[in-house]
């Protein structure tokens, strides 16, 4: 089978298509030209895509990495030469399935092929399974050791032991290991089932047992139970007919108490008879307390009243003058003193008449012209003169003295403030006068409070003194507070013997002698913890009953545990049997094995000596498809981690072409940078190689490097 043509919409690839020929295709291209894009759409045009995978992590799933970069749907198209016949599939995107429809037909008439589906399609094309292809045929450069898979293995051990690929040995195997796994695979399957089952059996039938004994247990303590609840029940109807007969005589003593009550209220009610009510005496009472605490307030406010103003200390020049007389005293003696200075500072009157008199007497001696009368006339000048001065003096001094005496009247005080001295003296009196009587009117009015109070006081005690008046009126409340509790004490008596009455009941003799002396609250108790007791009996009985019934009887389960027990004999001698024909099966397997590896070994050997260019002439490959390899000169073989990446490189790229040469002789060789770390002489080694195997099949070589190409 050779790829003539593949065109994807895959990942970067937009309807992109690759033209292959048959024998060597080197595809030669730089990274992230789209060369490992192709090889895995080369595998899901043959495979499909796995669309249950899931990404991790550390890798993306095939259907989220490769997914079309322009957002279209993922997409291809492959035309292939099969067995002479030029045949076309095509796989496409429909619905959310990336790759799900598929479609295969001949490519010039477009006839189906109808043996071709989407399942099949790879196994059918290039004969093996997905998993043998991508692990023999399709080498990539971090997939080039070969991992152990249970088709490629199955594919080697039939193809190289018998020549058979219809892998009956396996397909027996598989039968035997799932026949032993049906009888026994760790704790599931028919025998542990079996032996479960037996368990189960054993332990219902133990189970039973103990059931049975703790019911017997159970029974007898029921039986004990209500014997002491019998005794007991006796004791509680001994102990209620004594209570009942105490009961009876308690009735008796409480009627003898009210008829005493009765008595001791018709008293009071005779003691209170013509007595003032409760209610009118305490009413009194209060008025009385009231009329005390109103007093007491007022002899209180009596005796925190301030005392009565005291009047100014008035001066000496207003002693026995009253405010307007001091006034006009001031006013007076103001105009006289200044009368008075200006009387002073005036001259006087007869020192201006003394000129006038000598100017008369003058004219009076010139007209006349006696020298007698000139004397007589100077006489009585000087008689005049001396008159006038004596005057003077004399009014001088009585001026003075009437000065002397008004400040003297005002010491220390200038003649301008004695007016505004007897104003202030005035005022002084008026405060006086209006606060002495503010103090007078406050005493009448409490005077008159008290007074008031007084002749309530009188009205209300009608003559009695208070001592008196409050003993009487206690007295009257001590009677009707006598008669209201005779009243509540009879009203008591009365319903206390009503309620023992109702309370008596007719209580008959216990049955039997009764010799307990257990109390009632103990009997009480005792019979209520045996009750509870007798229940939690009952229902454990009932429990166990239940448990026992749903296990079944004993004869049945014993026939039940030795039909189990036959069943475990022959699943164990099946399971025996079946043991021996898996060794059986695996020794045969193990022999046929063991001629697998030389047949692949000798070819992965001859293919590695040409690529190492002779220098490592032996190779073993392992059970797990490891390898071992050694040089000329080495004596051990070495397992491939002891090699250089290169070399580890071409042995498991020997180890991929034998393989291939077996499982896929016809199917394309697919190659992706396989021999990118080869040195230049064991990759023109290789190249020669490949050239070889171009010869039978189609080989695909992706590379980024460019001596692929060189034919030197």
């Amino acid at each position: 089978m050779k790829i003539l043509s593949m065109t994807a919409t895959f990942g970067k690839l937009e309807n992109q298509t690759l033209t292959l020929t048959p024998g060597l295709n080197i595809l030669s291209a730089p990274n992230e030209w789209g060369k490992s894009t192709w090889c895995a759409f080369l595998a899901t045009m043959f495979y499909g895509l796995d669309t249950r995978e899931k990404t991790t992590k550390t890798a993306l799933a095939v259907k989220e990495r490769y997914a079309p970069w322009s957002g279209a749907p993922m997409s291809g198209r492959m035309d292939l030469d099969w067995n002479g016949r030029c045949i076309t599939i095509e796989r496409w995107t429909k619905g959310r399935t990336p790759m799900g429809e598929f479609r295969a037909y001949e490519t010039e008439s477009g006839l189906p092929v109808a043996e071709l589906t989407g399942a099949n399609c790879g196994e059918l094309l290039l004969g093996v399974e997905r998993s043998v292809f991508l692990r023999a045929g399709f080498i990539r450069l971090a997939d080039l050791p070969v991992t152990t898979d249970e088709a490629l293995r199955r594919r080697l051990n039939a193809l190289v032991t018998t020549g058979d690929e219809s892998g009956a040995a396996d397909e027996l195997g598989q039968k035997l290991k799932d026949l032993k796994n049906k009888v026994r695979y760790n704790r599931s399957g028919l025998l542990p089932q079996a032996e479960a089952q037996r368990n189960d059996v054993q332990s219902k039938l133990s189970e039973l047992q103990t059931l049975h004994d703790q019911s017997q247990t159970l029974q007898q303590r029921l039986k004990d139970a209500e014997a002491q609840m019998a005794q007991l029940k006796n004791h509680q109807a001994a102990l209620q007919y004594a209570a009942a007969q105490e009961d009876i005589l308690r009735v008796q003593q409480a009627h003898m108490q009210v008829e005493v009550a009765a008595e001791a209220l018709a008293k009071a009610e005779a003691r209170c008879l013509g007595l003032p009510s409760r209610n009118d005496a305490k009413e009194e009472m209060d008025r009385h307390a009231l009329l005390l605490q109103e007093q007491a307030n007022l002899v209180q406010t009596w005796n925190t009243l301030p005392p009565e103003p005291q009047p100014p200390q008035a001066p000496e020049r207003y002693r026995g003058m009253d405010p307007t007389d001091a006034m006009a005293q001031a006013a007076e003696d103001v105009q006289h003193f200044a009368h008075l200075e200006v009387q002073r500072k005036k001259p006087y009157s007869g020192l201006i008449a003394f000129p006038i008199i000598a100017a008369i007497g003058i004219m009076i001696g010139i007209l006349v012209n006696n020298p007698w009368c000139w004397g007589a006339m100077v006489l009585a000048i000087a008689v005049s003169g001396l008159g006038i001065a004596i005057g003077c003096h004399n009014q001088s001094k009585r001026n003075k003295n009437a000065l002397q005496q008004l400040l003297s009247r005002y010491p220390d005080l200038p003649v301008n403030r004695w007016e505004e001295d007897a104003a202030m003296y005035a005022e002084s009196m008026r405060q006086y006068d209006e606060m002495l009587q503010h103090a007078l009117a406050q005493r009448r009015q409490i005077r008159q409070q008290m007074d008031a109070v007084e002749e309530n006081f009188q009205l209300l005690m009608g003559g009695l003194s208070s001592r008196e008046f409050l003993l009487r009126r206690n007295e009257i409340l001590a009677a009707h507070d006598a008669l209201a509790d005779a009243r509540r004490e009879h009203q008591q008596k009365a319903a206390h013997a009503a309620a023992l009455g109702a309370m008596v009941k007719k209580v008959a003799p216990p049955a039997l002698p009764d010799a307990l002396t257990a109390s009632e609250a103990e009997t009480v108790r005792a019979l209520s913890d045996l009750d509870f007791e007798s229940k939690q009996l009952q229902l454990r009985l009932g429990q166990y009953q239940g448990r026992m019934e749903a296990l079944g009887t004993e004869g049945a389960l014993q026939n039940q545990l030795e039909a189990i027990q036959l069943r475990i004999g022959q699943l164990t001698q099946y399971y025996d049997a079946l043991e021996l024909a898996q060794q059986t099966l695996e020794k045969a397997t193990a022999e046929l094995q063991r001629r697998f590896a030389p047949r692949i070994s000798q070819q992965a050997q001859e293919i590695f000596r040409q690529l190492t260019l002779g220098r490592y002439e032996r190779l073993n490959l392992q059970q797990d498809l490891s390898v071992n390899a050694a040089t000329g000169d080495e004596v051990a073989m070495r397992a491939a981690l002891w090699r250089s990446e290169g070399t580890i490189d071409q042995l498991y790229l020997a180890l991929r072409l034998a393989v291939a040469r077996e499982l896929t002789p016809q199917a394309p060789l697919v190659l992706d940078d396989a021999l990118v770390r080869f040195d230049d002489a064991r990759h023109a080694a290789a190249m020669q190689i490949l050239q070889q195997e171009a010869r039978d099949k189609q080989v695909i070589l992706f590379t980024c490097q460019s001596r692929e190409n060189r034919t030197d």
